[in-house]
């Protein structure tokens, strides 16, 4: 066993298990999906730290970028209750680690990405993952083209969650999110049933804003 294999297993066992983690799919997978392998090469022994993980995005529009937090991305699935036919949407997936983890648990896979460069890390990481797409596109437009999505799940903070999003729910579809305009945010659950949409917080987290999902200001009145 290398260090970062022990380093694996170690953030299952200190980071994840003990944060309300009991679906043993989420467990699994982590345990096996190589974290080291999507971050920078100099970013490798760091990968599995308690906290976001810097990547390099290609175009200065995608700002900041980051791996999010393994204690982070496990809640939102856990929460988000994937079930083993569902569809599911990954928005600001980067270069493709929460993908390969929901590709163990899930049907089929929408990897949605702004930024060309980690989109292309993302394709080639991803190649050889028969569930899974990996898209370009704003993050706030989700991937119209493959909805209804019976799960969406956005990597990283935003300040609020996009109507164009909670759009493509299915009935009954949930979208898992840390949603707020300072670090520290809220986990939320929102779920379609009809027309409505149910929103529940579920825990606090302090993760990495995604780009395109800043809270509209409403508009100047004289």
């Amino acid at each position: 066993m290398t260090d970062l294999d022990a380093a694996r297993l170690n953030m299952v066992e200190s980071q994840v298990r003990p944060n309300g983690i009991t679906d043993r799919r989420i467990i699994a997978a982590m345990e096996q999906v190589r974290r080291e392998d999507f971050v920078p090469e100099r970013m490798r022994a760091l990968a599995y730290m308690d906290e976001d993980v810097p990547l390099e995005p290609e175009s200065s529009g995608s700002g900041r970028r980051a791996l999010i937090e393994a204690m982070a991305f496990a809640r939102l699935l856990q929460h988000a209750a994937i079930k083993p036919s569902d569809r599911v949407l990954l928005v600001g997936a980067g270069t493709g680690y929460g993908a390969a983890v929901v590709s163990q648990m899930a049907a089929d896979v929408v990897a949605l990405e702004c930024d060309p460069g980690l989109v292309r890390t993302a394709q080639r990481l991803l190649s050889v993952v028969a569930n899974v797409r990996v898209a370009e596109g704003a993050l706030a437009d989700g991937f119209p083209a493959g909805k209804p999505y019976d799960v969406i799940v956005l990597e990283g903070r935003a300040e609020e969650v996009p109507e164009s999003l909670l759009e493509q729910l299915a009935e009954g579809g949930r979208l898992a999110a840390v949603v707020g305009e300072a670090d520290l945010a809220k986990g939320k659950i929102y779920t379609r049933s009809g027309k409505a949409l149910a929103m529940r917080n579920v825990f606090d987290a302090s993760v990495t804003a995604l780009p395109g999902l800043r809270k509209k200001k409403p508009a100047f009145v004289f």
